[in-house]
């Protein structure tokens, strides 16, 4: 796949539609308070860690991060073989870049866009001779639970910030929310700028 078709493919991924928000799990039952001997009062619950719903990082490399510091992590990971600017692209829309780098062993290829200079999706495409669907998706569900969506295409985990989805055939995919609802936004103005004018150029006719 071509760097042009690719670049097109992470941006048709901005476009797509928010499914509906996770329900957040139900908490454990706390045990009964025991009466505080000296004060008659039942003593304060402690916080349990509550297991996180999806990770914005993927080795070292998180959303958030400006170029720099993510071209840092990659040049660290014996999993990435970054080359340099070579790597780098401008993508066709407004302040967007495209860090474009091979992978070795258990990832084939990685591909991180930045708005605004900073990284706002990650895709990384899976060696299926060194893993695969089945024991990643096994993962993940232990470490961040069931996921809010699966089907034939995808298993994804959201929360307000971030979407993390294994996508078939072997790739991951991670989102920053809150650009994503920018990006979204002013998509949709910029359709509706267009039918004004379009509605206005058919009304002069």
């Amino acid at each position: 796949m071509t760097r042009t078709i690719i670049a097109a493919v992470i941006l048709t991924l901005a476009g797509l539609s928010l499914s509906a928000q996770a329900a957040a799990p139900a908490a454990a039952a706390p045990a009964p308070a025991q009466p505080n001997a000296a004060s008659g009062t039942a003593p304060q619950a402690q916080p349990t860690d509550a297991k996180k719903t999806a990770s914005r990082t993927f080795r070292g490399v998180e959303l958030g991060m400006d170029r720099e510091s993510a071209i840092t992590a990659l040049k660290k990971d014996p999993v990435f073989a970054y080359r340099g600017p070579e790597d780098i692209s401008l993508l066709p829309s407004p302040n967007q870049s495209l860090i474009e780098v091979s992978g070795l062993s258990f990832v084939k290829r990685g591909y991180f866009q930045f708005y605004e200079g900073k990284l706002w999706t990650m895709i990384l495409e899976l060696n299926p001779d060194k893993v695969d669907h089945y024991s990643i998706y096994t993962s993940l569900v232990g470490k961040y639970g069931e996921p809010i969506l699966i089907d034939p295409k995808e298993a994804r985990w959201e929360d307000k910030a971030t979407r993390m989805a294994l996508e078939r055939p072997l790739s991951l995919r991670y989102m920053d929310m809150t650009v994503y609802d920018k990006l979204r936004e002013g998509a949709s103005a910029k359709a509706s700028a267009e039918e004004l004018d379009r509605q206005g150029f058919l009304g002069g006719l």
